[in-house]
């Protein structure tokens, strides 16, 4: 693509394209940090290959239009019997480390999991083609047959929850229960957020900073913790590296994806089980930025947008979580492991 050739110019000041997913303001309560926590951190390459992660990684070798591609991913085993499966998909933000005490819950509970970095996150390739949520949908079913595992149940967090709906709509037979964490995709954006060219939205990734990139993330939490530094570390730390123009054209190519692939028409059609946890605290609307102020006013109301998925998923359960934002697994793991083991263990919906 032509604005992958120009990423030399425009590396200027300004603020940030993660921001097309963000909150209401931080409040005032949001400790200031100092500019950079991060100066002398070893910068990561496109792959992160120095971050570590919870659980030991394997490579899954596939492609994404026609490009070969290596999805990254960690495959915990139950602790003694193994009840069933569980496939996990992260948010755009996010990588799949930040599944760690979902992993380590579920497999006590007795579950496998099966937790990727899709193709375009995290370890995995960062092809510069276009991405589509069919498409990592096929590749995260072929890691399945390629580990010989026919049923599982799925757990998917933020723009997860768009890869998991079009994997649960594409694969029923393969899903036998669909958790959908505090998902993106409830609502259409493309109808109320104009189109982005490519080149403004790089050069809005370019400009970021790590203090917009703390910010933006705070959007997401109704109380910051010290733990959830990591989120920005991993982040700032590409940024310092050379792979950086790579890193943020995916999230270019990705935003994309988001924007011009509404899955909110496939929520009528799932039939298995689908319990939807929601943090009552989260507004997160995608592409606020560029959205008519008016059209920012009703969107992003999860609690709103909870109780019309429920009514809209012909066989879905609502567990509303009170004083809890966009990731209620990094938030109140307990409460969300208790929750969706109880979900899991159910033998009648």
């Amino acid at each position: 693509m032509r604005f992958f050739r120009t990423l030399a110019v425009i590396m200027t000041a300004g603020s940030l394209l993660a921001s097309c997913a963000s909150n209401e303001p931080v409040t005032p309560a949001a400790a200031p940090a100092p500019a950079s926590l991060y100066t002398n951190a070893t910068p990561l390459d496109l792959r992160l290959s120095a971050w570590p992660y919870p659980y030991p990684t394997k490579e899954f070798k596939t492609s994404l239009q026609g490009v070969p591609a290596s999805m990254v991913y960690m495959d915990v085993p139950a602790v003694g019997k193994q009840k069933g499966a569980v496939l996990l998909f992260h948010g755009k933000n996010f990588s799949s480390d930040y599944w760690a005490p979902t992993i380590a819950g579920l497999t006590q509970a007795g579950y496998r999991v099966i937790a990727p970095d899709q193709i375009g996150f995290g370890k995995s390739s960062k092809p510069n083609v276009a991405y589509h949520f069919d498409d990592l949908a096929a590749n995260t079913k072929a890691l399945l047959q390629s580990l010989g595992v026919k049923q599982v149940s799925v757990i998917a967090n933020s723009m997860g929850g768009m890869v998991g709906v079009r994997f649960a709509r594409l694969y029923p037979q393969t899903v036998q229960k669909l958790v959908l964490e505090n998902p993106l995709g409830l609502e259409d954006y493309s109808k109320d957020i104009p189109p982005q060219q490519n080149d403004n939205l790089l050069k809005l990734e370019m400009a970021q900073t790590e203090t917009s990139y703390r910010r933006f993330l705070q959007t997401y939490f109704p109380s910051w913790q010290p733990s959830y530094e990591k989120f920005v570390e991993v982040y700032v730390r590409v940024q310092k590296g050379p792979d950086y123009p790579a890193y943020a054209t995916t999230s270019v190519l990705t935003y994309q994806m988001i924007a011009e692939k509404p899955v909110v028409g496939d929520l009528p059609q799932l039939k298995m089980p689908v319990l939807l946890v929601i943090g009552q605290k989260d507004r997160t609307v995608f592409g606020r930025r560029f959205a008519p102020p008016e059209a920012v006013k009703t969107l992003g109301n999860f609690p709103e947008l909870g109780k019309k998925a429920q009514a809209t998923i012909p066989n879905a359960k609502l567990v509303p979580i009170e004083n809890v934002g966009h990731v209620p697994h990094v938030e109140v793991p307990d409460l969300f492991i208790s929750t969706v083991v109880q979900f899991l263990n159910q033998t009648k919906n």
